[in-house]
This record gives structure tokens, sequence and C-alpha cells, in this order.
């Protein structure tokens, strides 16, 4: 490790104390380490008009909680190796920015692990992940030479982690084919209903559906329910969600994937501010939910187990419980891959 490096014990403490700015943040105040944040929720959606406030401080509530003390020595006890002295990597991290923040589990595990980040950040979410790095290194200014942000191509770099769509990740797997890589595409969400949910639960799954739009990997896209379920009853129970009407972009891309499937003829439920569809696929529009019949319970166990390399996460009984898909911990990876792990591995061989 690069001398000057703070070592793991100071690292831990620093996002300990970023976890707390960012819950502080979320929940309004405005001095201290929450200052940058708050100063960001009300006016971020002006660069990026998806980034509303409640979506900014649902994510910063989110990672702030996972980043809780406790929460974080629980994630670190299982990579005992992170207290031995190792060489310092820099790690290319290319980050998306289909929901606020998306990139910041990745931040966190290159420094966490005593690396270097060269972080190419997405035009859509700069100003926040900026400002992740500023209160960091304001925590913790030994952290300052070993991070550095660019728009602009990678270099010079021991291994990359890289997000995009899929068209993107096949230009990411050409161009970085002879370096250590995680590549990450397009995941989807779904729900297994079972009939059995109490009306509390079926308003939860509306958390699970509806925040950043749907626009993230852990947003539940698609709906598995008994035969003979009436799906046209379930809006009534996500009627807080009805807002979403007013987000100029949404209501636009909602009403034209109405208008495309009235023209085409496609049978789909109006839920008013969401338009139900009977589809196998795991990936509707905008403003669309797609779900599909079963009558023997083990059918979505197998197509979740068949669509595994496209699915992120699954709520239900049995599964995540109802509400909590937006709330990953820090050992939820994205793609199920152990981002920590790789980044150590590529340590030992350096």
């Amino acid at each position: 490790m690069k001398p000057g490096y703070p070592s793991l014990r100071k690292r831990t403490d620093a996002f300990a104390l970023l976890g707390s700015a960012m819950r502080e943040a979320a929940a309004g105040a405005v001095a201290g380490y929450a200052g940058s944040f708050a100063q960001l929720i009300d006016s971020v959606h002006l660069s990026n008009p998806w980034f509303t406030p409640e979506n900014v401080r649902l994510a910063l509530s989110s990672l702030g909680n996972a980043l809780a003390p406790e929460k974080l020595d629980r994630w670190l006890s299982a990579y005992p190796e992170l207290n031995a002295e190792h060489d310092t990597a820099t790690v290319g991290v290319v980050m998306a920015g289909n929901i606020p923040l998306t990139g910041f589990h990745d931040l966190l595990c290159v420094l966490i692990t005593g690396n270097r980040l060269q972080a190419r950040l997405s035009s859509k979410d700069d100003l926040l992940i900026r400002a992740v790095t500023q209160t960091l290194t304001d925590i913790e200014p030994a952290f300052k030479p070993f991070i550095q942000l660019t728009s602009d191509r990678l270099m010079e770099f021991d291994m990359v982690i890289a997000t995009g769509s899929n068209n993107t990740s096949r230009y990411f797997e050409y161009y970085f084919r002879n370096t250590p890589s995680i590549i990450r595409r397009n995941r989807n969400s779904m729900a297994i209903i079972d009939g059995t949910e109490t009306d509390r639960e079926l308003a939860l799954l509306g958390d699970d559906i509806f925040p950043y739009f749907g626009l993230g990997c852990r947003n539940v896209s698609k709906l598995f329910v008994p035969e003979g379920y009436d799906v046209t009853a379930l809006p009534r129970h996500w009627g807080r969600y009805a807002s979403l009407l007013s987000h100029y972009k949404y209501a636009v891309n909602l009403d034209h994937n109405r208008a495309v499937m009235t023209v085409n003829r496609e049978p789909f439920a109006d839920g008013g501010f969401i338009l139900l569809r009977k589809s196998a696929s795991l990936t509707p529009p905008l403003g669309v939910l797609h779900y599909e019949f079963y009558d023997d319970p083990a059918v979505p166990l197998r197509e979740a187990e068949a669509h595994r390399d496209a699915l992120q996460c699954v709520a239900g009984h049995g599964h995540l419980s109802f509400g909590t898909t937006q709330q990953p911990e820090l050992w939820d990876y994205a793609d199920n891959i152990d981002t920590v792990r790789f980044v150590l591995k590529i340590n030992s061989i350096l």
C-alpha cells in the first residue's frame, strides 16, 4: 500500500461519517458535512430532470443507512486479508447515471480496499459523485491523492469495473479485453405474488416498482401472479405514486407507450399512472409494468433461474421482503459479483 494511505480503521471511520452526513442530509440537515448534499437535493434536477429531490433523498438515505458503523464492520469482517499490507492498484471505474449515486458502491469498494480510484463519471450523475468525494476528502484528507475523477477516457489502470447498457457493454468487452474487468449490463428485478399478500405488502411492492421512475436494476419491472389474479386491482394499492404524472418526462413516456399499445391493439390494463401489460419480457418501456400468470409455483422460480444473467433480485414471500429492493446492504453486490474479492485478487497478482 502506498505510504500515506489511511489505515483500514481510518477508512472505515471516514465512510461511516460520510454515511452519517448522507442520512442527515436526507432528513433535512444543512449544516456540517451534510451541507454539500443538502444543496444538491433541491438543485440537481436542473441538470438531470430524472434526479428529483425525492429520488436523491431516497438514494442518500439508502446509502447512509448501509454505511452504519456496525454494517461496515460486518461487511468487512468477511475479508480478513484487508488488514495485510498490499500494493496499491489503480482501479478504473466507468460509472453509469441511470439513478442517483449508482456508481457509489464501486467507489466504496475501491477505496475501502486501499486502492487508487480513477473514475469516469457519467454526465448524468457527476454532481453527486463529486459531492461524495469532496465530503470524503474533507473527512479524511489522506484519501485525496488516491481519487481521480474524469469525464475523459481512463488511462493507465490495473483493472476496470464498467457499468453500462447491453450495447455499451460490448464496447467495454472489446476495449478492456486485455485487462482484468467486471463488465455490467442491463438488469431488472421481478416480484412473485402468491395471492396471500396483505394490503400492506402490496402497498410496499410499490416501493420496489416506482422509485427512480423504474430506471434502476433493483426496480421490479415484472410480476408473476397466480392464474386468475386480478392485476387491474393492483394500482389502487400504489396511489401515492400517482404524483409521477406531474413529472413531464415520465408523463410523456407513459402517454407515448399508451398510444403505441392502443394503435397496435395490444391488450393492457391502464392504472392511470402505470400501464400493466402481459408479457414474458423482463424489460418493459418506461411507465409499463409486465406481468405473467402461473399455475405452478415452480414456474416463477424456473423463470428466475433461466434469466439469472438479466435478473438483479426477486421480491416476494421466501425472497426479499416487499418494499426492500431499493435498500440493498453493502454485501448485496451488483450482478452477484463480489467486487471486494475481485479487487483483492488483483492486488495479490500485482
